[in-house]
């Protein structure tokens, strides 16, 4: 980890007050009580491919070529009191974890040390050799949710195969030195005889009769891309202190609402890659008390997508709203809506994000679309926004 004269650190030979920047959300998930409706609502309904399975009797899913973007879990029974993981236990606290990628190994490596300099408590360090194969630092932010910081996690290509796990290395602290590239790892199973074709592979079930923008799906629309993340917390002053000053997000801007006030910040161009709102609003929402998500966010390819995904989950019997969270709480979103799985968790379906520029500074409120969310309009005026932000690279399916 190398400080410069002025106690910031050098970065990829970038200047920066962290050993590391966050530059995406890589992965997320739910503990779940009942896993054949999660996988119905998550991989039949909404399109998420398994791509392993876990030891707990949950999966791994995704929706590009990451190994998964979003991770269903059973609910984890009550540590016993004494134990470390009770310290950090919240009935409530249902997200198993928030993940967020950084772009090297050594940023992993810089940042485990940073965190052990702030005392903080690290859950897991360096590389576990299960599914996904990366990098990774779990630690716990103010409401002890699991915040996972990684590099270099396995890409699924053309062939649909993950990894063979006798192909998957194992370590239980950060390397202290370079470490073999990943192809050279590979090279060195094959040589000694592992199979690649041995991988879990998924057949989606359900036939491909939509016809979604010239491509035959299962579905008539594709997600294309995670986020952001939204989060009730008991202090928001202090949850958001943590995240812009030891996590290194930035804020966008702040919403008040009904006297309180919730605040969006972002990692990367998007106007909000993450959003804190404080835990009295799940009742004035009319959200789960069961649950800290406020929301989870999954961006269609575009505005027709988005309504026909209403259509389509609705007359699979999924509940979807479209004024469940008010539309000042959603800014930098412009038409969203909200359907709900079956634990209960508020899914935040929308087509496209504003994007921030050079100064940092997002669109005044004043000067956003006004949309009524009950009456949607057949199709939308272009905005500088539109089919911007982070693309989708390869094929949908």
């Amino acid at each position: 980890m190398t400080t410069i004269s002025t106690g910031r650190y050098n970065v990829g030979g970038v200047a920066l007050d962290r050993p590391f920047k966050i530059r995406r959300l890589g992965h997320f998930g739910f503990n779940f009580s009942d896993l054949d409706a999660a996988r119905r609502f998550y991989v039949d309904l909404l399109g998420f491919r398994i791509s392993d399975q876990s030891s707990n009797g949950g999966f791994f899913t995704r929706h590009g070529s990451d190994h998964h973007a979003f991770v269903v879990f059973p609910k984890r029974p009550a540590p016993v009191a004494g134990t470390p993981a009770a310290a950090h236990y919240r009935p409530d606290n249902d997200i198993n974890q928030i993940t967020w990628q950084v772009q090297s190994l050594q940023e992993v490596v810089d940042a485990t040390h940073y965190f052990r300099s702030l005392e903080a408590d690290i859950r897991m360090e360096g590389r576990a050799g299960g599914p996904g194969s990366n990098w990774h630092l779990y630690v716990y932010d103010p409401d002890e949710q699991v915040d996972e910081l990684y590099y270099g996690i396995e890409q699924i290509g053309w062939d649909g195969h993950a990894k063979p796990a006798e192909m998957r290395h194992g370590y239980q602290v950060a390397p202290t030195g370079p470490h073999a590239a990943e192809y050279d790892e590979v090279q060195a199973d094959l040589a000694g005889g592992s199979d690649i074709r041995t991988g879990y592979r998924y057949l989606d079930p359900l036939p491909a009769t939509h016809n979604v923008d010239g491509i035959l799906l299962p579905r008539p629309f594709k997600v294309l891309r995670i986020g952001p993340v939204k989060l009730f917390a008991e202090d928001v002053e202090r949850t958001v202190h943590y995240y812009r000053e030891v996590m290194g997000f930035d804020l966008t801007e702040e919403v008040s609402w009904r006297g309180e006030t919730a605040s969006f910040l972002r990692c990367n161009t998007e106007h909000h890659s993450l959003a804190i709102f404080p835990k009295a609003w799940r009742t004035a929402l009319g959200l789960s008390p069961a649950t800290t998500s406020v929301s989870f966010g999954m961006q269609l390819a575009n505005y027709r997508q988005l309504r026909d995904a209403i259509a389509f989950l609705r007359s699979e019997g999924v509940r979807v709203e479209t004024g469940v969270i008010p539309r000042e709480l959603h800014p930098g979103i412009d038409y969203a809506a909200y359907a709900f799985d079956p634990d209960g968790h508020c899914i935040e379906l929308y087509c496209a994000m504003e994007q921030l520029g050079w100064d940092g500074r997002p669109r005044p409120a004043h000067l956003r679309p006004r949309v009524d969310p009950h009456q949607w309009p057949e199709m939308l005026e272009a905005t500088s926004d539109i089919y911007h932000g982070e693309p989708f690279l390869g094929p949908w399916a």
